[in-house]
């Protein structure tokens, strides 16, 4: 969930002039050569340029990447890939709300797409988590899977930062648009790739952290002919009956406002152990989301907060309603629960997903959301074709870590290994570990290093 106040956006004339590189077959690197036939089908507006490194080590302070979008996802200490030069393409679809500010373009449906020099054959195509912008990943997942040989294909979803409520003209409308954005972006991905390269990706990949991650398992349900498999990072759940946000965090509003108990969170399945977050989560968390998904999908339960705007501070934005705090998500109209049906997920993959999810999650609790979601695809007959590892330290942001690092563990590594498993299952048959915890090791690199079959350390 993007938390940080609105920024100011980069202006659109600190954008560097550049050329549109020129065919490379797979492999062979060869960088830049004059080439005009490149489009992205149904693109508005594209810009493209040839970049010695397409990386965040090689971006970071450009125009073709933001940091701040950035923040917080990952450990401090994370290391990074460098130095894979290639074609990069920004632009966006045709939309007709404004709030992605980035490239001073003020035009939502941004992309991003990333063409390495040598290329593996594949694609790996993911959305914004939370409520942030295209290069939210580019430290999480771009890097790696650049590095990797894959193209690499990112969404705004559509609306983003803590006003996206105010998209669309009936309930739901804007987390909807999440699915078609990734949706449209993954076809218009296929053809350029199919342009970049004379053939199209042999493998298709979906992944995301949080909502990306939610994205992951609605479009493997919904549009298994577009991808091959897909690793999911703590994906948000939608039910229409619950469990979902709108069920989980009132009870922690109530007790940031001081009308709820601990034992009333342990209750909505928040974890035991996991008391060290909640200060941190009272202040920049459990707020901000209960407001401005309860206006997404139920404007009518207090139309004055957040009303028109999230807010215009950062203290503003983050604050609870405290009307939420009273949240009935069972008792509210039907069609509330309408509304968050057309956006539920149904655990019916059509093909296979490898979830991740921290047991210390203190914004999307494993016990409400991945463990339920992991029942649902069993009771649908999809148990086959998912894995679902927990991960024991692992928290909703990584970046916690650094302030606890005694009793926190990052989930990117694993992500990383996980990642490496779905594509040795889907390419080679070689199946994965079965659902389990990944142990938090008593020493070693955390930050860089996951094995998914390691053992749980003796406390």
């Amino acid at each position: 969930m993007r938390l940080s106040s609105r920024r100011v956006a980069l202006c659109a004339a600190a954008l560097l002039l550049s050329v549109l590189p020129g065919r490379a077959a797979a492999g062979d690197g060869r960088h830049c050569e004059p080439q005009e036939g490149i489009r992205v089908p149904g693109a508005a507006f594209q810009q493209s340029a040839c970049l010695g490194d397409m990386t965040t080590a090689g971006l970071a302070g450009t125009p073709y990447t933001d940091m701040t979008e950035q923040a917080g996802l990952t450990a401090a200490a994370t290391h990074n890939p460098s130095g894979v030069p290639g074609l990069q393409i920004d632009g966006y679809f045709p939309d007709d709300s404004h709030f992605n500010t980035t490239h001073g373009w003020h035009h939502d449906a941004q992309f991003v797409i990333r063409l390495p020099d040598r290329w593996n054959g594949g694609l790996v195509v993911t959305g914004a988590p939370g409520t942030r912008r295209q290069y939210a990943t580019d430290t999480a997942i771009s890097d790696r899977v650049l590095a990797q040989g894959y193209a690499y294909a990112a969404t705004d979803k559509g609306n983003s930062g803590p006003d996206f409520y105010r998209d669309g003209t009936r309930p739901g409308d804007a987390v909807a648009e999440w699915n078609q954005r990734t949706t449209q972006l993954t076809l218009a991905a296929k053809r350029v790739v199919a342009q970049r390269y004379g053939r199209a990706p042999r493998h298709t990949y979906m992944t995301g952290i949080s909502n990306g991650g939610y994205l992951t398992r609605w479009q493997l349900e919904h549009h298994p002919e577009l991808y091959d498999g897909g690793v999911d990072w703590e994906g948000a759940l939608w039910t229409a009956d619950g469990p979902n946000l709108l069920t989980s965090l009132p009870v922690a509003v109530a007790r940031t406002l001081g009308s709820a108990r601990d034992e009333d969170l342990y209750a909505a399945g928040f974890a035991h152990g996991s008391e060290f977050l909640w200060p941190y989560h009272e202040k920049a968390y459990w707020g901000v989301t209960q407001k401005i998904y309860r206006a997404e999908f139920d404007p009518a339960y207090d139309p004055a907060c957040p009303g028109a705007s999230a807010g215009s501070t950062a203290e503003q934005i983050l604050a609870p309603c405290p009307s939420d705090a009273a949240y009935d998500y069972a008792a509210r109209p039907a069609s509330v629960h309408r509304a968050v049906a057309r956006v539920a997920l149904t655990g019916r993959l059509r093909k296979p997903l490898i979830t991740l999810h921290g047991d210390l999650d203190t914004l999307l609790p494993k016990s409400t959301d991945s463990d339920v979601y992991a029942r649902m695809v069993r009771e649908a007959g999809r148990g086959p074709l998912h894995r679902f590892y927990t991960i024991e330290g692992g928290t909703h942001v990584d970046g916690l870590y650094d302030t606890y690092p005694d009793r926190l563990r990052p989930i990117l590594p694993c992500y990383r290994a996980a990642f490496d498993a779905l594509t040795a299952w889907v390419e080679r048959g070689e199946r994965p570990p079965a659902d389990r915890t990944v142990g938090r090791p008593a020493d070693g690199d955390v930050v860089n290093s996951c094995a998914l079959t390691e053992p749980r350390a003796d406390r």
